[in-house]
């Protein structure tokens, strides 16, 4: 042991756990409290209490638990016991599994108090994966399995416990002092946040997926962000990860941070892209809405001969008529020009050179096989036309109507259920029967580049085909905007 790793003999840890009515710590309320006191290798107290809720404990809590309604009927209420918690855990290191979860409701039943609390955190999930990065599991069910810790009872506060200072003093005979020093240690470090935020900031952050944003001054916002992990994405900003000038003084400016969560990682996706184009913050790059979306339709001449259009209005229920999406004219004519280049296509039919009588230019390097003049068979012109563009028809919808595609937190308890219509994110809602009801008229919904590019790889790639997607009636059309 060296001189400086001192935490395993002179810290005091807390090992908490608590129960729950449910999974939201802003809505949900606990129902019990179970703490064990740790130091210098010795239990040195205990502290235990049921809590009444004020809230009915659902049926499915109970047989999860084992709490009932009447159990807590008589029990005090947090507010009862909270000068004696929070003298508790003065001082100490707060530890739990998945600490987020624990921590997070003690932190809003102080708050609904009107009273702040703040500890330092260890969690035992980051603990195990730290000392034990090979294996994918870490919940305390596989930790118990793992390691050939005692059964408890599991989900009681204090059975919990037992199982959570198991592992801690486990791993510390298996890995050694040394090692479990420098994990704990490293766990315990906090990220350096700018100084205009308050100190327990990152603890505020949920670790499951979603949107965050920064604020600066006068609340102007500087930044959006997605992560399928918050907390830590948000520290990795602070922790040198974002280490450039830009970085840096969007750090220095900063004074808010706020996020809205979601229940999966495509959720999270189209809310940032959203933001991101809607919102305008000062410090994202990339995209920014196109100020004009152009795809490219064919049709057919007064001599039957395809020929190209530019068009920035397109139809949604019409996506197999159109060929690519660019941001610029610029950009799809830079296109049209490799088109013609590589399959020998009339440039003046592909609208790259003004109408007029005779050969295009292209005819003349003979690079054009004739149709500006009537020397190309309009079947063989237009056939070759089609397979040149082929590859850049763009993704019709496969559906007959909008679908629903279903996401579940279940460890936060969340469902989002993304309402989607020909490529268009069209509403978020949380319960199959609102999607089946929602109303697609009147919803203001924009036919975006990136999202589209985004559904389609979501819902037809590789990972489409284990979603859950359901199949919902087509209730009006939406008001389709344009970038």
């Amino acid at each position: 042991m060296t001189s400086e790793s001192t935490h395993l003999q002179n810290t005091t840890f807390a090992f908490l756990d608590i129960e729950t009515t449910g999974g939201n710590a802003s809505r949900d309320r606990i129902t019990e409290i179970g703490i064990r006191f740790w130091r210098d290798g010795k239990t040195v107290g205990e502290w235990q209490t049921l809590l009444n809720p004020e809230a009915r404990i659902s049926r499915f809590i109970e047989n999860f638990t084992g709490i009932s309604n009447e159990m807590v009927s008589d029990a005090p209420l947090f507010a009862d016991v909270a000068d004696d918690l929070e003298a508790q855990l003065q001082g100490t290191v707060f530890v739990a599994h998945n600490a987020r979860f624990d921590y997070g409701f003690i932190k809003s039943e102080f708050r609904r108090l009107g009273r702040t609390f703040s500890a330092r955190v260890l969690c035992t999930v980051k603990l195990s994966r730290r000392l034990y990065p090979e294996f994918r599991r870490h919940n305390m069910d596989a930790l118990i399995e793992r390691h050939g810790l005692a059964q408890v009872q599991r989900h009681r506060a204090m059975g919990d416990v037992e199982a959570m200072l198991s592992f801690f003093l486990h791993a510390r005979m298996d890995k050694g002092d040394d090692q479990m020093e420098r994990a704990v240690r490293d766990l315990l470090q906090r990220p350096s946040i700018p100084s205009h935020l308050p100190p327990d900031t990152l603890q505020d952050l949920p670790s499951g997926p979603g949107v965050y944003r920064f604020y600066g001054e006068n609340d102007v916002l500087l930044y959006v962000g997605k992560s399928t992990n918050i907390a830590q994405r948000v520290a990795s900003h602070f922790s040198g990860d974002h280490n450039t000038s830009r970085g840096v003084r969007m750090s220095e400016s900063l004074r808010r941070v706020d996020w809205t969560e979601t229940a999966g990682e495509l959720g999270a996706l189209l809310l940032e892209l959203k933001q991101i184009k809607t919102l305008k913050p000062m410090f994202n790059r990339r995209s920014r809405a196109a100020k004009n979306l152009v795809s490219i339709e064919l049709c057919e001449n007064s001599d039957g001969f395809l020929q190209a259009r530019l068009v920035r209005e397109i139809k949604p229920h019409r996506l197999g008529d159109y060929f690519g999406l660019f941001r610029s004219k610029r950009d799809a004519e830079r296109a049209l020009s490799g088109i013609a280049a590589k399959n020998d296509l009339c440039n003046r039919l592909l609208g790259l050179e003004p109408d007029h009588e005779g050969a295009c230019f292209q005819r003349a390097l003979g690079r054009c096989r004739g149709a500006c003049e009537g020397l190309e068979d309009v079947t063989r012109y237009n056939l070759r036309t089609q397979i040149a563009f082929h590859g850049l028809r763009l993704q019709t919808w496969p559906w007959k109507g909008p679908v629903g595609v279903v996401e579940r937190d279940r460890f936060a308890g969340r469902t989002d259920i993304l309402v989607v219509y020909n490529w268009m994110h069209v509403a978020t809602v949380h319960e199959e029967s609102d999607a089946r009801d929602l109303s697609l008229r009147g919803q203001a919904v924009t036919f975006d580049l990136d999202s589209y590019k985004l559904l389609i790889k979501a819902l037809m790639g590789r990972d489409g085909k284990h979603r859950e997607i359901i199949e919902l009636p087509a209730v009006g059309e939406p008001d389709v905007l344009m970038p």
